[in-house]
C-alpha cells in the first residue's frame, strides 16, 4: 500500500516538477509599466498577458532553446532568444515604441484633414454634409474652420488675409482650374463636386507641402475614392432645386445625370436678387474606379455641366437704374489617375492626367462678353519609402500645365497662354517616434514670365506627451499674378510669401485642442498706379502696374471638440484672430483689405438620436466688420460694416426598407433673419452706394433622397445630396 501511495505521489508530482513557470515585467524605454502586452512562445500555445502594473507569468513543459515573442498594439514586436532548462526564468522586457502606432507624432501645422483613413484628422467627410448652414458645400465648411475669413458675397476660400485666388483646389495632385460654378457678380457661387467623393480633404492654412504650388496662402486637397465594394445600386434625389439620378455598376464604374432649377426655391424663398432668367441646367458625370491585380489602380472622373441664368443688377449711377447680366455656362472636366506598388510596396509610381474647358457667353447691358478658360496637364510623382515599418518617404516628381485663356468685351480680344513646368522634391521621415520632419524643395517655370523660382519649404512635428504635440512649418511661397494684370502686362514677375507657422495639439477620448500662431510676409505684389481709388472688385485694371508692393499677416487661432461629453453629440468651436495689412492692386497705401475681417468665431452642435435615426445640427457664426472703402478712399478715417451673424439649423431623418433606405433631409438658413450686410458698391461720382446683401435674409430648403440596392463602404447619410 505504502508503494501504491509513492508511485500516486510521483505520477501526480512528475508533471509540475517538469514545468517552467517563466515570468517577468513588460515596460517601455523609460521604465513605464505596459498592461495587457501579450507574450508567449513562438509556434506553442503557452503564454499569457501582463497585467496592470506590466507583470506575467505563465507555465510551459517545452524545453531546449525557443523565442519569446511580446506583442503590443503601439509598440515593435519584440523577440527574445531563450532556454528552458531551469524550472523558473525571468525576464525584463523592454518594448519600443512602433513610429506607425495610433500616437505618433504628425506634422500637423497649417493643416485641417477630413479623412476615415489617417490618423490625427479633426474631421471626417461625414461632417462636412451634417454642419448646418454649409449646405453639404466643401468650401462652405472650411469657411468654418480656424484660419478661414468668412466672405458672403463671392466664392472662394480666403486664408488668413488672402484673397480666394490665392488658394487652389487639388483633386488627386492635379489643379483644377474651375472648382466652382460660373461667377456672377455679388452672387456666392457653389463648389462643382460633392463630398463625397472623396476619401479624404485636407485644407492649408499655410506652410503646405513642395509637392504643390501655384498658392500664396493655401491648398484644399481632395483625394478621390478608392474602390469599396462590388455593389450595385441605383440613386434618386429630389429637392428644391432639382432632381438627380445615378447607378453604380458592381461599385467600379457609375453614371449620373442631374437637371437643376431654383423655380421651386424662389417661388417659396423671398430673395434680394432680381432674376430675368431663372438659374437652370443640365449636368452628366461618370466615375470609373477599378483595382487590378498588378496592385495597381485605376480612377477616371467626367464632369460635363450647361447651366444658364439672368440677373437684373442696378447700376449704380442713376435712380433705380439696372442692367441685364445674363450668363450661359458650359464646363467640361476629365481628372484620371493611375497607381502603382512596386517592390513590395517599396516604391510606388502615382501618374495623372486632366483636361478642363470653362466658356461663359456673357450679355452685360446688351454686350457680349466671353470668358474662356482650359487647362490641360500632366502630373508624375515616384515615392520610396524607408525606415522602420516603411513609415519614412522620399518623394519626387514633375508636372506640366498648358493654360489658355481668353476675354472678350465688345470688340476687346485679351488672350493668355502659358506652358508651366514644375519640379519637386520631398522626404517625410522620423528620427525617433516622437520626432517628425518634412523637408522639401520645389522650383517652377512659367512661359509667360519667363524665369524659374526656387521654393524650399520645411516642417517638423515634436511629441510632447502621449496625446500632445508641438509642430512648425515655414516655407516661400510662389504664384503667378491674377490674369487680369497679366493680360496688360507680361512683363510681371512671381508674386510670393514666406510662412512662419506654430501649432500645438492635443487629441484624447474624442476631444480635441489645437491651436496655431503664424505669420506670412508678401513680397512682390502687383501694384497699379491710378489717379484714384476704386473699391469695386469687378473693375479691369487701366493703370501702370509692377511687383511693388507688399503685406503681412499675422495673428493665431484656436479649435476646440468634443465627441465625448454628450451622448451622440458633437461640439465644435473656433476662434481666429487675424491681423494684416497689404499694399497691392489699385491701394495706395498699406491697409487692412476689403474682404479682410480680425475676428471669426463659429460654434457648431449636432445631436443624433438613434430611436428616430434623425440628426439634427445648429451652427451659428460671427464675424467681425470690414472695411468700407469708397470712391477716391484716402485711407485715414475708414468706416466698417456691421459685424455678421447667422444662426442655422438642419435635420435630416433615414428611413430603411430592407436593401432600400430614404433620406430626408432639411436646412433653415439665418433663422433670426439678421440683415447682414457684406459692403457697398457706389456710383462714379462717388455720392451714391448700395448695400451687398446675402442673396435671401431667411431661408429653407428640404429634399430626399432614395437609394435601391448595397452601399459600397458608404453610410446613409452619404447620399444626402444637398
Amino acid at each position: 500500500m505504502k508503494k501504491l501511495y509513492t508511485l500516486l505521489l510521483l505520477l501526480i508530482t512528475l508533471p509540475v516538477l517538469s514545468q517552467t513557470i517563466i515570468s517577468g515585467k513588460v515596460s517601455d524605454k523609460k521604465g513605464e509599466a505596459l498592461p495587457f502586452a501579450n507574450i508567449s512562445l513562438e509556434g506553442t500555445y503557452d503564454g499569457g498577458s501582463s497585467d496592470i502594473d506590466g507583470n506575467f507569468s505563465f507555465s510551459t513543459e517545452e524545453k531546449g532553446e525557443h523565442i519569446l515573442q511580446i506583442s503590443m498594439i503601439g509598440y515593435k514586436t519584440l523577440k527574445e532568444n531563450i532556454i528552458i532548462a531551469e524550472t523558473e526564468l525571468s525576464f525584463d522586457l523592454k518594448l519600443t515604441e512602433s513610429i506607425n502606432s495610433l500616437n505618433a507624432v504628425v506634422v500637423t501645422a497649417g493643416m485641417f484633414e477630413a479623412s476615415d483613413e489617417k490618423k490625427m484628422v479633426m474631421l471626417k467627410p461625414m461632417d462636412i454634409v451634417t454642419t448646418a448652414g454649409a449646405g453639404a458645400d466643401i468650401v462652405s465648411v472650411m469657411q468654418f474652420l480656424p484660419g478661414a475669413n468668412r466672405v458672403g458675397e463671392t466664392e472662394g476660400l480666403f486664408v488668413r488675409g488672402g484673397s480666394a485666388n490665392e488658394t487652389k483646389t487639388v483633386i488627386d495632385g492635379m489643379i483644377v482650374q474651375n472648382p466652382f460654378f460660373s461667377s456672377t457678380p455679388d452672387v456666392p457661387q457653389r463648389g462643382r463636386f460633392n463630398p463625397f467623393m472623396f476619401k479624404g480633404t485636407a485644407f492649408s492654412t499655410g506652410g503646405y507641402s513642395a509637392m504643390y504650388g501655384q498658392a500664396l496662402s493655401s491648398v484644399l486637397l481632395l483625394n478621390t475614392q478608392d474602390k469599396q465594394g462590388d455593389n450595385s445600386n441605383i440613386n434618386l434625389g429630389l429637392n428644391m432645386a432639382g432632381a438627380t439620378a445615378s447607378y453604380t455598376h458592381k461599385g467600379w464604374i457609375t453614371g449620373t445625370v442631374n437637371y437643376t432649377n431654383l423655380s421651386p426655391l424662389l417661388n417659396l424663398v423671398k430673395t434680394n436678387i432680381d432674376f430675368e432668367k431663372v438659374p437652370q441646367g443640365f449636368g452628366t458625370s461618370l466615375t470609373i474606379n477599378e483595382n487590378f491585380d498588378n496592385n495597381s489602380s485605376l480612377k477616371v472622373y467626367g464632369t460635363y455641366t450647361d447651366n444658364s441664368s439672368a440677373l437684373v443688377l442696378p447700376t449704380y449711377d442713376e435712380q433705380n437704374g439696372t442692367y441685364l447680366f445674363e450668363n450661359n455656362n458650359v464646363n467640361t472636366f476629365t481628372n484620371a489617375s493611375y497607381r502603382r506598388s512596386f517592390d513590395d510596396g517599396n516604391w510606388i509610381m502615382q501618374a495623372g492626367l486632366s483636361y478642363s474647358n470653362n466658356k461663359d457667353n456673357l450679355l452685360i447691358d446688351d454686350v457680349n462678353s466671353d470668358r474662356n478658360d482650359k487647362r490641360t496637364q500632366a502630373r508624375m510623382v515616384w515615392s520610396r519609402l524607408f525606415g522602420e515599418e516603411q513609415s519614412s518617404s522620399f518623394n519626387f516628381g514633375a508636372e506640366y500645365h498648358d493654360i489658355k485663356l481668353s476675354n472678350l468685351y465688345d470688340q476687346y480680344q485679351l488672350n493668355l497662354d502659358d506652358k508651366f513646368t514644375s519640379v519637386f522634391a520631398e522626404s517625410e521621415f522620423y528620427i525617433t517616434s516622437k520626432l517628425a520632419g518634412r523637408l522639401g524643395l520645389r522650383t517652377e517655370h512659367s512661359s509667360i514670365i519667363d524665369e524659374m523660382n526656387l521654393a524650399p519649404r520645411v516642417s517638423l512635428a515634436y511629441k510632447v506627451g502621449k496625446y500632445a504635440q508641438f509642430s512648425l512649418a515655414a516655407g516661400r511661397f510662389y504664384q503667378n499674378p491674377d490674369k487680369e494684370y497679366l493680360y496688360i502686362n507680361q512683363n510681371l514677375g512671381y508674386e510670393n510669401a514666406d510662412h512662419v507657422i506654430l501649432n500645438y495639439q492635443v487629441k484624447k477620448n474624442d476631444r480635441t485642442f489645437r491651436t496655431e500662431v503664424f505669420y506670412k510676409k508678401y513680397n512682390n505684389l502687383v501694384s497699379e498706379e491710378t489717379e484714384s481709388f476704386d473699391p469695386n472688385p469687378y473693375r479691369f485694371p487701366t493703370g501702370l502696374t509692377d511687383n511693388s508692393g507688399k503685406g503681412y499677416a499675422q495673428g493665431f487661432d484656436v479649435f476646440f471638440r468634443d465627441q465625448k461629453s454628450l451622448k451622440s453629440g458633437d461640439f465644435w468651436l473656433t476662434y481666429s484672430y487675424l491681423d494684416t495689412e497689404r499694399q497691392f492692386k489699385n491701394y495706395s497705401s498699406q491697409v487692412l483689405p476689403s474682404f479682410a475681417s480680425k475676428h471669426n468665431f463659429s460654434a457648431i452642435y449636432k445631436q443624433f438620436f438613434d430611436a428616430i435615426a434623425t440628426n439634427v445640427g445648429v451652427t451659428f457664426t460671427h464675424t467681425s466688420g470690414r472695411p468700407i472703402y469708397t470712391i477716391n478712399e484716402d485711407f485715414k478715417d475708414v468706416e466698417y460694416t456691421k459685424a455678421f451673424q447667422n444662426l442655422s439649423l438642419s435635420a435630416s431623418h433615414v428611413k430603411q426598407f430592407g436593401n432600400q433606405f430614404v433620406v430626408f433631409y432639411a436646412t433653415l438658413d439665418n433663422v433670426l433673419g439678421r440683415n447682414n450686410i457684406f459692403g457697398y458698391r457706389y456710383s462714379a461720382d462717388g455720392k451714391e452706394r448700395y448695400a451687398v446683401k446675402p442673396t435671401s435674409n431667411r431661408s429653407f430648403f428640404f429634399g430626399i433622397n432614395w437609394t435601391i440596392g448595397q452601399l459600397n463602404g458608404r453610410s446613409k447619410e452619404a447620399d444626402l445630396n444637398f
